[in-house]
């Protein structure tokens, strides 16, 4: 990163944290990042919607003060830098912002903007609603049903970035580790060895560049840290929710010291912390064992009964099968970094793509947070006023709930609801429903701002 130079902010307050609960003025300043392709266009919409919303809501007592900030293809072409140290700095200075989608460099450098920005300033929390809006074209039968939120951890797993490239020193170093002090783990790489490498070449009739070993390294650290903090906040959004379930979602049956462990530490937790709030399955198997089943049943229930969260786990590939099975059955969904970018994306299909998808980085102890669109930058249709702006909308949306202000949030939810069910989309949807009109991304903004009530 590099230091560039930022204009001040004139007007508007910086949103505290202050005991734990963030201090938010009437005229917060929160940084945003317009975002690369058709960043421009969908923000141009988005900030005109979510101005509105403040404003009728509230009278014109409350505004948002927007100071701009850099990254991606409009940092590059300005200060030569994909991510400016201002920007971070001014993110983790003002606590809360929004983002648009930011491409990946090729060729080197930060591997991904919006990775970076999650590990520097330390938001674990990736959170996904996924909730359907009727008139929204969709390849269920009933996507009505799916009314989840996601918790994805968003600081470990195979997402922290520890890689090692096929045929460098590096790489070598670490098989050359591994053979020394755990042989017996080195044995399950199959290609490893030099002389797995002539057998290969016999067998295949193929070769290796320069006989040197081809296998890339990647290291998956799951902590209970980690874990500890994103159950915590998951739990904690059920119970201020109002929510039934919270479901720790791994694949802990293969990989049992990492997210075996996530579910483990995640039940742990849960009775700690939230004994008198929540019933775990682990609970259930216990007293079962003790008790047996008739017992351990009648427990849950009167759980359910009594308003207690139920936390139960389920294996990451049956999720992504039952989700669209049975999705009833899943509320709060609390999952490792990995699983939850496959499970958001599958979930925001069966509701009609990542087009309305929205998403937040939260750190929920300093109170940091990022809310971004989760779509690409789609650079062919840039400049365009052709997209779908819902996800930096609904993301937008998030963003005002996070601070307080509901009335705001609201205004938005009925407005999209309104618009949508009156056939007036974008042509991502107009070209999958008969009776559409197709209207620009401008002209989408202009309709959400005329049915705010």
């Amino acid at each position: 990163m590099t230091s560039v130079a930022t204009p001040p902010v004139t007007v508007g307050q910086k949103i505290r944290m202050i005991n734990g609960k963030l201090e938010v003025p009437d005229n917060p300043v929160i940084p945003y990042i317009e975002g690369d392709g058709i960043g421009p266009d969908i923000w141009r919409a988005s900030s005109r919607v979510l101005d509105a919303a403040v404003s009728k809501a509230y009278g014109g007592r409350r505004t948002i003060a927007w100071k701009e900030v850099y990254a991606g293809e409009k940092a590059h072409a300005k200060f030569n830098t994909w991510l400016p140290d201002e920007t971070v700095s001014t993110f983790r200075d003002y606590l809360v912002g929004i983002k648009g989608p930011l491409t990946t460099p090729v060729g080197g450098g930060i591997r991904s903007l919006n990775v970076a920005l999650r590990q520097l300033l330390d938001l674990y929390v990736c959170l996904r609603p996924v909730r359907y809006f009727e008139g929204v074209p969709s390849p269920v039968k009933s996507p009505g049903s799916v009314d989840m939120i996601i918790f994805r951890e968003n600081t470990e797993d195979i997402y922290a970035g520890i890689e090692f490239a096929p045929g460098t020193p590096e790489s070598a170093k670490i098989l050359d580790f591994l053979s020394k002090e755990f042989p017996d783990q080195f044995g399950k790489i199959r290609f490893g060895r030099p002389d797995s490498i002539t057998e290969w070449n016999r067998l295949s009739n193929e070769s290796y560049p320069n006989g040197t070993v081809q296998v890339g390294i990647g290291l998956k650290p799951v902590s209970h840290h980690g874990t500890a903090r994103l159950v915590r906040a998951a739990i904690r959004y059920a119970i201020e929710q109002n929510r039934k379930s919270v479901t720790l979602v791994h694949k802990g049956n293969i990989m049992k010291f990492t997210e075996g462990a996530f579910r483990d530490w995640g039940y742990g937790l849960a009775e700690k912390e939230f004994g008198d709030q929540v019933y775990t399955w682990s609970e259930w198997e216990r007293e079962k064992e003790v008790k047996g089943e008739k017992a351990a049943n009648d427990s849950m229930k009167n759980a359910r009964e009594n308003g207690k969260i139920i936390v139960k786990d389920a294996i990451a590939d049956i999720v992504l099968q039952q989700v669209l099975t049975r999705p009833q059955e899943f509320d709060v969904i609390a999952t490792l970094n990995l699983n939850g970018d496959y499970l958001s994306d599958a979930l925001a299909a069966q509701v009609g793509g990542i087009g309305i998808a929205p998403g937040g980085n939260i750190n929920f102890i300093t109170g940091h947070a990022v809310f971004e669109a989760t779509h690409g930058t789609a650079p062919k249709y840039s400049n365009l006023d052709k997209v779908n702006p819902g996800s930096v909308i609904l993301s937008g949306e998030m963003m005002l709930r996070y601070i307080g202000w509901n009335e705001a949030a609201d205004l938005i939810i009925s407005s999209l609801q309104k618009t949508i069910a009156s056939g007036v989309v974008t042509y991502d949807f107009a070209r999958l429903r008969s009776g559409a009109t197709e209207v620009k991304t401008s002209e989408f903004g202009d309709a959400l701002i005329r049915n705010m009530g």
